[in-house]
């Protein structure tokens, strides 16, 4: 008798987690008190206001001053670290020099370091009486406590999100099909365009889409270097702390509810973005 004939039948429908139901519980159970029932809270809290108030709250001039700078710097940084970001993962894939381990692992310092002492740093440093931003105020160039500031902050924080989502495509990338290209007579522009970007695009669109949104919802680097002028340089979540300072809680939660939905949209997009990413690369 061999030895697949001797294993039981039942051994077939075994789970491979046993106690999947208490399991399952669990995580129903942690899901509803960390993201649920705070995100039903949020919105039920709104429904305190009549649609003319909630209407008012969404959209008087300094909340869509916020929101215009809010998105707009959002897009525009993830713009820029969509290109920088391709040229750090460029480098560190294709290239070998001294400190390149140190440089790679410089990427991931805005996850690691405290959002607000990345807005003090930045600040010390673009300043009128910063480091550099001392040589920059008397050309007419002000990187602080402007809008140009917050661009620069989002930048900063975003810019890992599209060095990890290109890099391992890059490393995965077939090198046989550039040789080829290149044989065939293609210039090197030629070959990334035709070949290389391809096969790129979907992880640049996800790392741009990931950037954006982490860039939407950033408070503490942004902060100290914006200025946090009203209709100037004064973000959304800034918006919203002011209104629970002066305890107004419908209307800070009816500005939450216009950003919790706008972070669903984008959750969609940056879901689709990796699912056809996968797709592309072969995945299931």
């Amino acid at each position: 008798m061999s030895a697949a004939a001797a294993v039981p039948a039942t051994g077939a429908n075994r789970k491979v987690l046993p106690g999947f139901n208490l399991t399952l519980g669990y995580t129903l159970l942690y899901l509803s008190l960390i993201v649920l029932i705070p995100l039903s809270a949020l919105v039920l809290k709104t429904f305190t206001l009549s649609w003319d108030q909630f209407w008012a709250a969404i959209s008087s001039p300094r909340v869509v001053a916020s929101y215009r700078l809010t998105f707009g710097a959002s897009f525009i940084a993830a713009l820029v670290n969509v290109v920088f970001g391709l040229l750090v993962a460029w480098v560190l894939v294709r290239y070998t020099f001294p400190g390149k381990k140190i440089i790679d692992a410089l990427v991931d310092l805005p996850f690691a370091l405290p959002t607000a002492v990345a807005g003090i740093s930045l600040t010390a440093l673009l300043a009128g009486n910063g480091w550099i931003g001392q040589y920059l105020e008397p050309l007419g160039i002000k990187l602080a406590f402007n809008p140009n500031g917050v661009v620069i902050a989002l930048i900063f924080i975003g810019l890992p999100f599209v060095v990890r989502t290109v890099q391992p495509v890059l490393e995965e990338g077939e090198r046989e099909l550039e040789e080829a290209a290149m044989c065939l007579g293609a210039t090197r522009l030629q070959t990334f365009t035709r070949v290389i970007f391809p096969s790129i695009a979907p992880a640049l669109l996800t790392g741009f889409a990931m950037a954006f949104a982490r860039a939407i919802g950033e408070y503490g680097s942004v902060i100290f270097i914006a200025g946090n002028m009203p209709m100037v340089s004064e973000i959304t979540p800034l918006v919203i702390i002011g209104k629970l300072e002066q305890y107004d809680y419908a209307g800070a939660t009816a500005v939450a509810v216009v950003m919790l939905a706008l972070s669903f949209v984008l959750l969609l997009v940056i879901n689709a973005l990796q699912g056809w990413q996968r797709r592309r690369s072969g995945g299931t």
